[in-house]
């Protein structure tokens, strides 16, 4: 029973973002909202890339692969420690911000529909059960 579920988690993972990046994100996909997301909840809107990838359960070169084209169309952008200068950060700019609020009603959107059937109470009872898999985002 046990394989079964993490399967059917892996599955349904593979549905939601197909469906969500079928529908209009404003230009970026659901990974690229989800970094978005993330770093607009940082404080100062920046993360270390190691921080980043830990947060969404990515490695740190796929980080730095998805990073590279937001950093590109200017949606993140590097910066450094003031303290130190081997450190450096991922931080949301200014045209991101814009982007992840435009975005985040269209995501509000889209995951009420897709959430449509459950109710309040499992929702929140599921929404729990993920965060005891480490779902914390």
């Amino acid at each position: 029973m046990e394989i079964n579920t993490i399967l059917n988690i892996i599955k349904i993972q593979s549905v939601l973002t197909k469906k969500f990046d079928g529908l209009s994100l404003h230009g970026i996909s659901l990974t690229d909202f989800m970094i978005l997301h993330i770093l607009s909840k940082a404080p100062g809107n920046r993360l270390k890339r190691i921080d980043l990838a830990e947060n969404t359960g990515l490695t740190a070169s796929g980080i730095t692969r998805i990073i590279l084209p937001l950093e590109k169309i200017g949606l993140v952008e590097k910066d450094s420690n003031e303290r130190d200068a081997r450190v450096s950060y991922v931080k949301l700019s200014t045209a991101g911000d814009k982007v992840y609020k435009e975005a985040s009603v269209t995501a509000d959107y889209i995951s009420k529909k897709l959430l449509d059937g459950m109710a309040a109470e499992d929702l929140e009872i599921f929404s729990n059960q993920l965060k005891s898999l480490g779902g914390d985002i």
